[in-house]
């Protein structure tokens, strides 16, 4: 039998919902929230409000009007959520699923995976299966990610299926087709009439701006982010979000400045009464803004934020567009972008022409390292939430926004 609530009581309940419909009650307009809706606080709310889920109390006052407090349980509700079997399914066969799905890209990265035979396998019939494999795992994280509360690793996947968007067109021409859930349509008959080495230079390991490097660092940094932010299994918060650090792109920041400035080359005299560089000075500087660049790419390669990735990606290619002139001072970029500084090499360079050079990229670099500071200061959490119509929030790319 069920509770019964009486006339004003029903009154109260309604004021509260037009309240929370209408936004007047700030903060507790959470109702619409796509995250509430699956951890079950509407439903129990609605149980509240029709007297099906909690015994009706009295107050001292005789008024017979229920003394239940929905506000304080919502706020409860909504810092602690409680989550339904199927999300805790999801939330799990999300966690396994990005280990899998790891395992899957690796492979297809594997230089092994394109030559010789493998138990009677030819190399074409390794990188159909290794395909096969990877298809199959992707979109088993995308359709666990769709009900799943884990809000950080959801980041990254909604980021990885905007990599696959940007390489819809590629991943057709290897039989792979981006369907209208974000999961992967896979014609065989297609893949195995391709060239591998389209399949081998889509998921290249040795380009870290390839479809295949791209996933590899979203599907790895959703690994690592599962052990805090969200509880695995009941979807709560174990603690408190962390940005990540930006002392790197805050050294690439001042580096940059420094070497673009007329300061850094002022000539001083030595003892004998000569004039020249500070060459020991302007080196420290320039090993400065290598170590401190190296350290803002391994940092800023983890974020999902699209004004991080934006401006990372504008200073990767102003560095490789300038690879060859940096050489000259003894600086190398290597196939993943990373730094390295010869010493001897540097030292013996014409400063004159150091200064030069720096005056165009190192601005440059600099003005976008400040961006990259700012975003993972100030933004870095943004891109995972849901959005108030119950769709995901994919910062950075519409195509799949409302998919998850």
């Amino acid at each position: 039998m069920g509770v019964r609530i009486n006339v004003d009581s029903r009154q109260d309940y309604s004021y509260l919902f037009q309240n929370l419909s209408s936004g007047g009650m700030g903060n507790l307009n959470f109702l619409s929230d796509y995250a509430s809706i699956k951890n079950g606080s509407y439903g129990r709310l609605m149980k509240a409000y029709y007297g099906t889920g909690q015994a009706s109390n009295t107050s001292s006052d005789g008024t017979g009007r229920s003394s239940y407090n929905i506000l304080e349980k919502l706020e409860q509700e909504k810092r602690n959520p409680k989550v339904s079997k199927d999300v805790q399914e999801a939330n799990s066969s999300l966690t396994s699923g990005l280990s899998t799905l790891k395992n899957s890209i690796a492979t297809l990265q594997n230089d092994s995976t394109y030559t010789g035979t493998d138990n009677g396998q030819s190399a074409a019939d390794k990188v159909v299966s290794a395909v096969k494999s990877f298809v199959e795992d992707y979109n088993k994280v995308v359709t666990a990610a769709k009900g799943s509360t884990l809000t950080n690793q959801t980041a990254y996947v909604t980021n990885m299926m905007s990599a696959t968007s940007a390489n819809a067109d590629k991943l057709a021409e290897i039989g792979i087709k981006v369907n209208a859930r974000g999961t992967l349509d896979l014609n065989e008959a297609k893949l195995k009439a391709a060239d591998i080495s389209k399949v081998q230079e889509l998921f290249s390991s040795e380009d870290v701006m390839s479809y295949g490097s791209r996933l590899a660092s979203r599907v790895h940094f959703a690994g690592t982010s599962s052990t805090s932010g969200t509880d695995k299994t009941t979807g709560t918060n174990t603690e408190t979000d962390k940005k990540p650090s930006v002392s790197g792109a805050a050294g690439v920041k001042a580096d940059g400045k420094a070497l673009a400035s007329a300061e850094l080359y002022e000539k001083v005299t030595d003892k004998d009464g000569n004039a020249g560089y500070d060459i020991g000075k302007i080196f420290a500087t320039a090993k400065s803004f290598v170590s401190n660049y190296n350290s803002m790419l391994k940092t800023a390669e983890s974020s999902t934020n699209s004004g991080v990735i934006a401006n990372l990606s504008y200073i990767r290619q102003k560095t490789a567009q300038n690879a060859d002139a940096l050489k000259q001072f003894g600086i190398n970029v290597d196939a993943k972008g990373r730094m390295t500084i010869n010493e001897d090499t540097f030292k013996k360079a014409d400063m004159a022409q150091v200064q030069k050079f720096f005056k165009d990229y190192g601005s440059s670099v600099a003005g976008n390292a400040s961006l990259v500071d700012y975003y993972m200061k100030t933004q870095a959490n943004a891109a995972n939430g849901y959005t108030a119509a119950g769709g995901y929030n994919l910062q950075g790319s519409s195509g799949y926004t409302g998919v998850i």
